[in-house]
């Protein structure tokens, strides 16, 4: 019986082999396996670079039928290095960072510090200053607060900073509330409902040692529908509008944010390059003839939709054990070499996934399964429920596609387990973009007594 998940969870070069073996990128995972470890994140570099070409071809066509340009910017916290930095450079992409660190990648994978943009909603002043010295495109403002602050800072170098104002638009989008980014009661922007907004980019145009050079959002993320882009495209540039009213000055720039879906698990939807572009310029093209004046240029910044489906997570299969369930039924619980530590999504956001058993085929019959870590927490749940062989066991391959995003950056060492190592496939060849964590560094970052 068929226990595959739908082609729609996997990147796009992934197959089978004539023995079964699950193959990505021309690369048989067991090999992967046996020459790596496990667990194990795998990009398929060609599915990666290829989402990224179509958000900028799509938002570019899409935008240049308007006679406006829209940049798309890489949102380096679905997981960024230095290599993937080169990727989306050499392929016209910009890149957005949220912290010193992530600032550092990027400029050390050869991104020019005019296509970056430095976000974060309490940055400091080491931030701000390496952001400044290395000359970044934008700087996001997120609070009254830092304006002073940048302000100092950039009249101490000498320069004057280029600064955003980040928008809180009031339109509620997304999943979990904890990935929803654009309704009041919450840390991220300046409301526009109250009249935040509005007093920065006064602020801002004031201060001598700050270039105001647009406005952003971002509503979300996990978001199906181009709807709430489109009321959020209205609400900025509404008020783009009515800042040009009161100063004279219409800021150049608008940044719309990111956050559109991927599918994790069988079923879900997603909101793909195309829709999207088609949405979100027909919603400007409404908007700028409702508000009338001339056109600005636009952003946007998919990280999720580009990452996400361009990556999986290899395991080996430990312990198996069969658990009866209240009102009848079993349920086998299948032990992976992983866990939360490598995906935080499931525990923290009650996110679903889907697997596959990925070193062979089996013809035994499904069982309900549930695919659980290694940690010492029972919520410690890859795949909460699904149909896998009867005959999976240990030393078996499993696969968790889609883990591109949100994987090896939000990893951790509970329990004192070892970070996995990242690797890109291409062509048949693989190499490293991230190494493994080893015993060595767990004990290097201890203080001996």
């Amino acid at each position: 019986m068929n226990t595959e998940p739908s082609t729609a969870v996997w990147s796009r070069t992934v197959g089978r082999g004539e023995d079964g073996v699950l193959l990505v990128g021309g690369c048989d995972v067991t090999a992967l396996a046996a020459e790596y470890g496990t667990p194990l994140y795998v990009v398929d570099e060609v599915d990666m670079r290829g989402r990224a070409a179509e958000f900028r071809d799509e938002f570019g066509s899409a935008f240049a039928a308007l006679g406006a340009e829209c940049s798309v910017y890489y949102a380096g916290k679905a997981f960024l290095c230095s290599q993937v930095t080169r990727w989306m450079r050499d392929d016209g992409l910009s890149i957005d960072v949220a912290s010193g660190g992530e600032l550092a990648l990027a400029l050390r994978g050869g991104m020019p510090p005019a296509r970056i943009a430095m976000h974060g909603n309490n940055k400091s002043d080491e931030e701000i200053a390496a952001a400044l010295e290395a000359g970044v495109g934008r700087i996001i403002l997120d609070s009254l607060a830092e304006i002073e602050v940048i302000a100092a800072i950039a009249a101490e170098l000498g320069v004057v900073a280029p600064v955003a104002v980040r928008v809180t638009t009031g339109v509620h989008a997304g999943g979990h509330e904890y990935i929803a980014t654009a309704h009041e009661d919450q840390k991220f922007g300046l409301s526009l409902a109250t009249g935040a907004a509005l007093e920065a980019m006064r602020r801002c145009h004031a201060a001598p040692s700050i270039d105001l050079t647009g406005i952003h959002t971002h509503i979300g993320s996990q978001i199906l529908s181009v709807e709430a882009f489109q009321e959020s495209a209205e609400r900025m540039l509404g008020l783009r509008a009515q800042f040009a009213r009161e100063t004279g000055v219409e800021v150049p720039e608008v940044g719309l944010g990111g956050g559109y879906a991927i599918a994790h698990a069988d079923g879900d939807e997603e909101l793909g390059a195309a829709e999207a572009a088609r949405g979100i310029a027909a919603a400007v093209a409404g908007a700028m003839a409702a508000v009338g004046g001339t056109w600005p240029s636009f952003t946007i910044e998919p990280g999720r939709a580009i990452a996400g489906p361009a990556g999986m997570t290899l395991y080996t299969v430990g312990v198996t054990k069969v658990v009866s369930l209240e009102g009848g039924g079993e349920r086998r619980y299948v032990a992976i070499d992983g866990g939360m530590s490598d995906n935080m999504r499931p525990v923290a956001y009650g996110a679903e996934y889907t697997a596959a058993l990925a070193s062979r085929v089996s013809d035994a019959a499904p069982v309900l399964s549930r695919v659980v870590g290694k940690h010492c927490e029972s919520g410690d749940i890859i795949v909460r429920n699904i149909q896998l062989p009867g005959d999976v066991d240990r030393g078996d391959i499993l696969a968790v596609p889609a883990t591109g995003a949100y994987g090896r950056v939000m990893s951790n060492n509970y329990n004192a387990l070892l970070r996995p190592a990242v690797v890109a496939v291409r062509g048949g060849a693989a190499h490293e973009l991230v190494r493994r964590d080893t015993i060595e560094d767990l004990l290097a970052w201890d203080v001996a007594p």
